[in-house]
């Protein structure tokens, strides 16, 4: 694949360093990467956003956003308040395709879930997905909860004729609870996509270069990895 568009079922779950582990991989296997964020809110001009914190954490990746606004909203709703022009589906897409020249693989994170509006008109990562022709990879939580997420993710994706890559789990926790353990099988079931990896609570706290040597190992070989899948849910098996 040259483009990987990544969405998570909501917020805070941890797509951003689910998006430097599958950079670190990448790089590891000796491809080239450009990580592209869709839309980045909830940072100052001079501050790093979640590219950049791909960049760090995975190495050496083009880091590039299309928008950035100041508060932690919707890209549609920040923009409004900004008084700034929206990001638009189409300025995703034609960007991640100039990337898609110069690179082996572009990673395009998007802000949030799949349908948090980009623009008044509504429009979607999923629009920038579909533009592009490209595979969709759903980060989801652990735990209770998470099988209502992930479904209406991929029924969505779906729905829309967009292909569903896989999904990763963004944070497993060190104890994991009955339901967490009970969600590496339901995941697939429910998503109808396979599991491709899990990355460990705090995984973006470790050093750059753990990071780096590890990433491989929290995800499977069709993301350039080394997990397997059914070896881990035997060991986590309730």
């Amino acid at each position: 694949m040259t483009v990987l568009v990544i969405t998570g079922t909501g917020t805070e779950v941890g797509k951003t360093v689910a998006t430097a582990a599958l950079a670190a991989a990448a790089l590891a296997a000796g491809r080239s990467v450009a990580v592209l964020k869709a839309a980045q809110t909830g940072v100052r001009p001079d501050e790093p956003g979640d590219a950049a914190e791909v960049a760090r954490l995975a190495g050496a990746v083009t880091a590039a956003e299309v928008a950035r606004y100041p508060e932690p909203l919707a890209p549609a709703t920040a923009a409004r308040r900004a008084g700034r022009e929206p990001v638009r589906p189409r300025e995703v897409a034609e960007a991640a395709a100039k990337l898609a020249t110069e690179h082996d693989l572009v990673l395009v994170e998007g802000a949030g879930g799949l349908l948090v509006r980009f623009d008044a008109a509504g429009g979607t990562l999923a629009d920038a997905a579909r533009l592009l022709a490209a595979p969709v990879l759903v980060v989801a939580s652990a735990g209770l909860g998470t099988l209502n997420t992930t479904e209406l993710t991929a029924r969505e994706l779906r729905s829309r004729g967009l292909d569903l890559t896989g999904i990763v789990i963004g944070s497993w926790p060190d104890a994991p609870d009955l339901a967490s353990r009970c969600n590496l099988a339901d995941l697939p079931d429910v998503s109808a996509a396979p599991l491709l990896g899990a990355l460990p609570a705090g995984a973006g706290r470790l050093a750059p270069a753990d990071f780096r040597t590890r990433a491989p190992g929290w995800l499977a070989p069709r993301l350039d990895g080394t997990w397997d899948a059914e070896a881990f849910r035997t060991r986590e098996a309730p």
